[in-house]
Protein backbone atom coordinates (compact mmCIF):
# COMPACT_ATOMS: atom_id res chain seq x y z
CA UNK A 1 0.00 0.00 0.00
CA UNK A 2 1.54 3.26 -1.15
CA UNK A 3 1.52 6.50 0.84
CA UNK A 4 0.32 9.55 -1.07
CA UNK A 5 2.25 12.74 -0.29
CA UNK A 6 1.39 16.20 -1.65
CA UNK A 7 3.98 18.84 -2.41
CA UNK A 8 3.16 22.42 -1.47
CA UNK A 9 2.37 23.22 -5.11
CA UNK A 10 0.08 20.18 -5.45
CA UNK A 11 -1.79 21.26 -2.30
CA UNK A 12 -2.40 24.69 -3.85
CA UNK A 13 -3.62 23.01 -7.06
CA UNK A 14 -5.97 20.82 -5.01
CA UNK A 15 -7.44 23.78 -3.14
CA UNK A 16 -8.34 25.50 -6.43
CA UNK A 17 -10.28 22.55 -7.86
CA UNK A 18 -14.06 22.28 -8.03
CA UNK A 19 -15.78 19.74 -5.78
CA UNK A 20 -16.79 17.46 -8.67
CA UNK A 21 -13.19 17.32 -9.90
CA UNK A 22 -11.94 16.55 -6.39
CA UNK A 23 -14.29 13.57 -6.11
CA UNK A 24 -13.07 12.12 -9.40
CA UNK A 25 -9.44 12.65 -8.43
CA UNK A 26 -10.00 11.07 -5.00
CA UNK A 27 -11.14 7.85 -6.65
CA UNK A 28 -7.95 7.92 -8.73
CA UNK A 29 -5.90 8.34 -5.54
CA UNK A 30 -7.56 5.22 -4.10
CA UNK A 31 -6.48 3.29 -7.20
CA UNK A 32 -2.96 4.67 -6.87
CA UNK A 33 -2.66 3.42 -3.29
CA UNK A 34 -2.92 -0.17 -4.49
CA UNK A 35 -0.62 0.04 -7.51
CA UNK A 36 0.62 3.54 -8.37
CA UNK A 37 1.86 2.63 -11.84
CA UNK A 38 -1.24 0.77 -13.02
CA UNK A 39 -2.81 3.09 -15.58
CA UNK A 40 0.02 5.62 -15.32
CA UNK A 41 1.95 6.91 -18.31
CA UNK A 42 5.59 7.94 -18.27
CA UNK A 43 6.13 11.56 -19.27
CA UNK A 44 8.52 12.22 -22.15
CA UNK A 45 9.74 15.51 -20.65
CA UNK A 46 10.72 14.74 -17.07
CA UNK A 47 11.20 18.34 -15.89
CA UNK A 48 7.60 18.39 -14.62
CA UNK A 49 7.60 14.88 -13.18
CA UNK A 50 8.08 11.23 -14.07
CA UNK A 51 4.52 9.91 -14.44
CA UNK A 52 1.00 11.15 -15.10
CA UNK A 53 -2.36 9.65 -14.26
CA UNK A 54 -5.59 10.58 -15.97
CA UNK A 55 -8.71 11.48 -13.95
CA UNK A 56 -11.29 12.57 -16.51
CA UNK A 57 -10.19 15.92 -17.92
CA UNK A 58 -7.64 16.33 -15.13
CA UNK A 59 -4.09 15.07 -14.89
CA UNK A 60 -2.09 14.10 -11.82
CA UNK A 61 1.68 14.43 -12.25
CA UNK A 62 3.66 12.38 -9.76
CA UNK A 63 6.88 10.57 -8.88
CA UNK A 64 7.29 7.25 -7.08
CA UNK A 65 9.88 7.18 -4.31
CA UNK A 66 10.01 3.74 -2.71
CA UNK A 67 6.64 3.18 -1.05
CA UNK A 68 5.63 6.84 -1.45
CA UNK A 69 3.72 8.46 -4.30
CA UNK A 70 4.67 12.14 -4.39
CA UNK A 71 1.98 14.24 -6.08
CA UNK A 72 3.71 17.13 -7.84
CA UNK A 73 0.89 18.85 -9.78
CA UNK A 74 -2.85 18.48 -10.36
CA UNK A 75 -4.57 20.36 -13.13
CA UNK A 76 -6.79 20.44 -16.18
CA UNK A 77 -5.36 18.71 -19.22
CA UNK A 78 -5.40 21.92 -21.25
CA UNK A 79 -2.84 23.70 -19.07
CA UNK A 80 -1.10 21.23 -16.75
CA UNK A 81 1.99 20.82 -18.96
CA UNK A 82 2.65 24.54 -19.49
Amino acid sequence: MANIIFTHRARKDWDRLETSAKQRILSTFREMEGDPLAGARKLTDSKLGTYRMRAGDYRIVFDVEGEDVVILRIGHRSNIYQ
